[in-house]
């Protein structure tokens, strides 16, 4: 699961401690609520169905997946299901590739998300073998659904405005320059992911 409130509140106390721009921001945007995602296939699954639509139109695609194939839509029926009665659930071509990628790996042995490795990078490698699944979703992932407290996805253009805010800079960082910004708030780089994108909607700082 992911981080709890009281993990969350921690580190972006810690941050504060570090930080009087996060000190700032935390006086004006408050504390933000956990994000927390079952950790399992299923998630990683539900990840590549909501890919690039709006929250209704992948809760709607997911709802018919599972009356078709079963609570969860297990691996071993996602696997052998057919082009036809994937696409009659709303599932594009490309995303039934990647659905079936991420179910022939569980049934393969070589994705098991019980054993990820403890290393983060290690973890997101192995997730991103996954056709459709990037470094961004690898690192949601590991956030939301495993409480990894260091994850820090700096190529997310929301973390990207949000740290130029909490931070006071002129123009968005790149990618780059946010990586670097967020080596000293190790290893509370999660808390600070989650409070970035709890500002960034606020748009108080």
């Amino acid at each position: 699961m992911g981080l709890s409130q009281a993990q969350l509140n921690a580190g972006i106390d810690a941050l504060a401690d570090r930080d009087a721009n996060f000190a700032r921001a935390l006086g004006n945007a408050g504390y933000p609520e956990p994000r927390i995602r079952a950790p399992g296939y299923t998630t990683l699954l539900r990840t590549i169905v909501g890919q690039q639509v709006s929250v209704a139109a992948a809760s709607s695609i997911w709802n018919k997946l599972e009356a078709q194939f079963g609570e969860g839509c297990p691996a071993e029926v996602i696997a052998e299901a057919g082009f036809d009665s994937l696409r009659a659930c709303g599932l594009s071509g490309q995303k039934q590739g990647y659905a079936k990628s991420l179910a022939q790996l569980i049934l393969d042995g070589e994705l098991q998300f019980d054993a990820l490795p403890a290393d983060d990078e290690e973890a997101i490698a192995l997730l991103t073998k996954v056709k459709g699944i990037g470094r961004w979703s690898a690192e949601i992932y590991l956030l939301f659904a495993e409480g990894r407290p260091d994850i820090w996805p700096a190529g997310d253009l929301a973390v990207q405005e949000a740290v130029g805010r909490i931070l006071q800079l002129k123009a968005r960082p790149t990618e780059k320059a946010v990586r670097l910004l967020a080596e000293p708030w190790r290893p509370h780089r999660g808390a600070a992911a989650i409070f970035s994108w709890h500002c960034y909607n606020m748009d108080v700082i």
